[in-house]
């Protein structure tokens, strides 16, 4: 019986390349088997949350994370005073300021990291919520105080790592409704507003993006998992919107919208740097 070499060479040209890659993706994966989870980077960072109604939606979402293993998620806990001790694997939250006052936001933030809480924390931020942003917010004006207020902070506190947060967004108004409002000449839901949101969060991207810590949460808020960005047009211009799919009310995170955020959350929070106390400013030496 006469045996075709040919097919062996033709089969062996197929299978062989596949073994290798298979192989290879093997060892990659084996390479890096005590690389640390993110859970297990936060398990010694102790970090601060401000917020209001939107925060604690994100947070209910970090509660729903599942364990990665042996590492579980860091311990929610609500703050008490700005004195107590936090322990590390700790994302410790309160409620700051008033909304609709976004001013009382920093200044809230502000009097907690100076009252002691910056001595107990690695990382700090807080958010401004979507309510505190109307059509007639002037967000530059808001973005100087904000500003000044962190910067000032990170003078005061150069061992604990600030993070900048943008602007959560609503959903807008579509359908029959909103082109009866647009009719009788009556705001849309969410139109302006969210211009004035992303117009404040384009201000937060320009001047931090890149150069401090700034997890985006409008962007992931307008955009799906897939990559889908959900926007609307404005005379002219387009404006990103929150995916209806994130909310069951158009502003608050719904369950899909609390695993989507959080799961991003931890892992921006796992990715920061230690943080790095600034050398202290030498004395200088009086001339005899």
């Amino acid at each position: 019986m006469h045996f075709d070499w040919t097919f062996l060479v033709r089969v062996s040209a197929l299978v062989l390349p596949a073994m290798l890659l298979m192989a290879l993706h093997g060892a990659a994966h084996a390479a890096t088997p005590g690389a640390p989870t993110a859970f297990e980077k936060l398990a010694g960072k102790r970090i601060f949350f401000g917020h209001q109604s939107v925060g604690g939606n994100i947070l209910d979402g970090v509660k729903q994370l599942p364990p990665s293993g042996q590492a579980v998620p860091p311990r929610v806990v609500e703050l008490v005073t700005p004195t107590e001790s936090l322990a590390p694997g700790t994302i410790a939250h309160a409620m700051v300021g008033q909304n609709e006052k976004p001013e009382t936001k920093i200044a809230d933030f502000e009097r907690l990291m100076d009252a002691g809480l910056a001595k107990s924390t690695d990382v700090a931020f807080f958010k401004f919520c979507y309510i505190d942003f109307n059509a007639s917010t002037d967000t530059r004006a808001l973005f100087e105080k904000y500003r000044v207020a962190m910067e000032g902070l990170r003078a005061r506190h150069p061992g604990t790592t600030f993070v900048h947060v943008t602007v959560p967004l609503t959903t807008v108004q579509r359908g029959a409704k909103a082109w009866l409002k647009e009719l009788l000449g009556k705001p849309v839901w969410g139109i302006q507003e969210n211009v004035k949101r992303e117009s404040f969060n384009q201000l937060l991207r320009q001047n931090y993006g890149g150069k401090q810590p700034l997890f985006d949460l409008a962007r992931l808020e307008s955009t799906t998992a897939e990559g889908v960005e959900e926007k609307y047009e404005l005379n002219g211009q387009e404006w990103p919107a929150m995916v209806p799919a994130y909310s069951d009310d158009g502003g608050h995170l719904n369950a899909a919208g609390q695993a989507r955020i959080a799961k991003e959350f931890v892992g921006f929070l796992a990715s920061l740097p230690e943080p790095q106390a600034q050398p202290p400013i030498p004395a200088v030496q009086a001339q005899p």
